[in-house]
């Protein structure tokens, strides 16, 4: 019988030279996954290059820009990965840069024009002598990883193949396939930090703060700082529904044609924060109160109040450049004022930069540790091509085929929200300052 003390055995391989990139925001307990997936490779006697800053400098390779050692990559050995686990920032760097970004169906893909970034991604890892490839990141990475394999699947019989096996990365934690994704636990605990100093800031005097947390999609992030900080109420946008939504006439991007678009009721939303402010100060003797809203309530704005705010590479809405927390500030002050006769001081927050390169709590260091040891297990143990690295229960690791996670027609990610009435959600609720709604 095999010793349960027994480490792992060396495997045959037919990987001699692996790839690591990081895209996207930066999270917390990033090098955990970085060092563990590239100490596992390199136990096995398998070479590990870092690409640094994600696709940036792949996109840009070709006869006048080939790839150089410590501009464009760099070898990872057991020196350098020393201690680096529980390290805060990006060893290897990051950027949204997006070689997919004119690839949007399945056709696309037989378009030389539209693909000649991603076959620039190809010939720079073939040129460096690259046979698998680690794709760290959020869901826009994870849809450039699927087109990227997508991309192989047209190239000639006989070239080289690249598999690729992505490790999902989002401090939002909206990712399908996985429970919860590494470092949002630490970003939460970092946020919620911050929402218990403005809420005894408030106290003192006798104000309230809209703090806006990161959360372009989906609540888990916003919720998870509400319940940990202890705050007055959450709105993400999983509740912009009912009375507290409203839609007004768009054009669809792909076929421009008119069609309609779902948007926040700004007046019923300030009306609701405001009613929240009235329960606490005349039923509860309470004239403070920290209410959180999640940064992704901006593409739900009516388009007078987005009209010419810049998007990023993979088409959002830049959140950062449009202030949030004070529109809401704003419209909250006037009802409170309309409502009641008095004034009240209401301060907008952004909170989430702070967040994103904080050292990084066990949990995600164990998780982002398992995420890393999964990405060798899946191309070494199990030869794989085309997988997102999951983990179940005790930390059990899993492996979900693209397919089953980005839309076929769309070639887009699906988005896991916050399920409405779900006993997450309703923690949130049964915990805030209770009203009758």
């Amino acid at each position: 019988m095999k010793s349960t003390l027994s480490r792992p055995p060396l495997m045959e391989s037919p990987i001699r030279r692996v790839g690591i990139l990081f895209a996207g925001g930066p999270a917390p307990a990033a090098n955990a996954v970085i060092s563990t997936a590239a100490a596992s490779f390199l136990r096995n006697n398998i070479e590990v290059y870092g690409l640094l800053h994600g696709y940036a400098h792949l996109v840009e390779y070709g006869p006048d820009h080939p790839m150089v050692e410590g501009r464009d990559y760099i070898h990872l050995s057991h020196a350098l990965l020393r201690r680096t686990r529980n390290s805060q920032g990006i060893l290897v760097g990051t950027s949204r840069s997006n070689p997919g970004k004119d690839v949007s169906k399945p056709e696309h893909l037989k378009d030389p024009e539209r693909t000649a970034p991603l076959k620039a991604v190809y010939d720079g890892l073939v040129s460096l002598g690259i046979d698998a490839l680690i794709s760290i990141g959020g869901d826009d990475t994870l849809k450039t990883a699927n087109k990227f394999m997508l991309f192989q699947e047209q190239l000639p019989k006989g070239s080289k193949r690249i598999p690729v096996v992505h490790l999902p990365k989002t401090i939002d934690n909206d990712y399908s396939g996985i429970d919860f994704t590494f470092g949002y636990f630490t970003a939460v605990e970092v946020l919620a930090g911050e929402v218990r100093n403005l809420l005894a800031d408030a106290e003192s005097t006798r104000s309230y703060f809209i703090a806006e947390t990161m959360g372009r999609r989906a609540g888990w992030l916003s919720y998870g700082v509400a319940i940990a900080g202890e705050a007055s109420l959450v709105i993400s946008v999983e509740d912009i529904t009912g009375k507290y939504a409203d839609s007004e006439e768009a054009t669809d991007p792909e076929t421009g044609q008119p069609s309609t678009r779902k948007v926040i009721n700004l007046t019923e939303v300030a009306k609701r924060i405001v009613a929240t402010m009235r329960v606490r100060e005349e039923a509860e003797g309470k004239e403070f109160g920290v209410i959180v809203i999640a940064e992704g309530l901006v593409e739900y704005l009516p388009r007078k109040h987005i009209e010419g705010v810049p998007r990023d590479p993979h088409g959002h809405i830049a959140v950062s450049k449009f202030n949030l927390s004070r529109l809401i500030s704003d419209l909250v002050a006037k009802e409170y004022t309309k409502q009641t006769g008095k004034t009240k001081k209401i301060t907008g927050m952004q909170l989430g930069y702070e967040c994103r390169c904080a050292r990084p709590q066990a949990f995600d260091v164990m998780l982002g540790s398992q995420l890393g040891v999964g990405a060798y297990r899946a191309l070494v143990e199990k030869r794989l091509d085309g997988v997102m690295v999951s983990v179940s229960g005790q930390l059990e690791l899993n492996y979900v085929p693209f397919n089953q996670l980005v839309d076929p027609d769309t070639l887009v990610t699906v988005v896991r929200y916050i399920e409405s009435g779900s006993d997450f959600h309703r923690l949130a609720r049964f915990l805030e300052t209770y009203i009758h709604d």
